[in-house]
């Protein structure tokens, strides 16, 4: 599989954290180019027998389509086998229909049929979610686990769901999508973007902390701040942090119970504060079935580009065959 974790790639001018994967397979070499899409940049990356190695970075083109075909078309190159993109929206696997919704322009489109027509050769699109937790499964901390639940706690909440080292979409494409649903009730059952109420996604990012921090009657603080306070000894934050651990660590190890998964891989900007994520570790085996003194919810080893790493690993299962 691959020949080493998260490890550097060099291309002579550039170096990234990137996969060395090990592509060689069948007597074939593939080149597989990798796109991580956000709303604001499209980062390109290209995968061969050497590993991941950076192409550059073109603005999103949110609102013109042929611009963002345009984008991705100028990091094509001869030799590429096919595209493998993580994005940040939802694919219903039985239609190819993406939900993009800070990319108008390819909202509600099936993006791959669209992308093959105009680039010429095969196309995927992942969730970035589901890519951090296939990078973090194949590449990082979840190798050696048969299930792997990958978490994003960033500005929101995110999941991915890997079994036997491939990815698991469910119906509709939201396997893993654990941030929501009506799952807190009372004074902290907030709104949320999706049109329910009390989701996990609207306390357990960045912006569900700093949520919580203002219901405390604290005044207007950033995570950063708050989770400084609160490593300091801070009277006022560590309630909230408190709060923060009890309803985030009850709904995980629900998640962990359903899906048997073996190890959490956490990432986001909520993961660099180490301590954190060891808290939510303790109280999760506190509350899950089976009992273990090994740690379950770890920090993520893929932390930079796993976007570009997970879909070099979903392109490197699709395009063998």
């Amino acid at each position: 599989m691959s020949t080493a974790v998260c490890a550097i790639a060099n291309d002579g001018k550039n170096a990234m954290m990137g996969a060395r994967l090990q592509v060689a397979r069948g007597g074939w070499q593939a080149m597989i180019l990798c796109f991580d899409i956000g709303g604001s940049r499209i980062k390109a990356g290209l995968a061969d027998a050497d590993g991941v190695r950076p192409l550059g970075a073109v603005p999103t083109a949110v609102d013109d389509l042929d611009g963002f075909v345009a984008g991705l078309a100028r990091f094509m190159q001869p030799g590429v086998r096919g595209v493998a993109i993580s994005i940040a929206g939802v694919v219903e696997p039985e239609t190819g229909i993406g939900r993009v919704a800070n990319i108008r322009c390819i909202d509600g489109l099936a993006l791959a049929p669209l992308l093959e027509a105009r680039l010429g050769v095969r196309v995927i699109v992942l969730n970035d979610a589901d890519c951090f937790a296939l990078a973090e499964a194949r590449q990082g901390a979840g190798r050696g686990h048969g299930t792997v639940f990958g978490v994003i706690l960033g500005t929101g909440v995110g999941g991915g769901l890997v079994i036997d080292g491939r990815l698991v979409t469910g119906a509709g494409g939201y396997a893993g999508e654990w941030g929501h649903g009506p799952v807190i009730r009372g004074e902290f059952a907030f709104p949320c973007g999706c049109g329910q109420v009390g989701c996990i996604d609207t306390v357990g990012g960045a912006r569900g902390l700093e949520r919580l921090w203002r219901a405390s009657g604290g005044e207007p603080l950033g995570s950063v701040e708050i989770l400084a306070r609160w490593q300091a000894g801070d009277a006022d934050a560590a309630p909230v942090v408190d709060l923060w651990e009890e309803l985030v660590s009850g709904p995980l190890a629900m998640v962990l119970n359903v899906t048997g998964a073996g190890i959490v891989p956490v990432g986001g900007g909520l993961a660099n504060v180490p301590a954190l994520i060891a808290r939510l570790d303790t109280a999760v085996r506190a509350r899950v079935l089976r009992r273990t003194e090994r740690p379950l919810v770890v920090l993520a080893e893929c932390t930079v580009e796993p976007g570009l790493i997970g879909a070099a690993e979903a392109g490197l299962v699709e395009f063998e065959h």
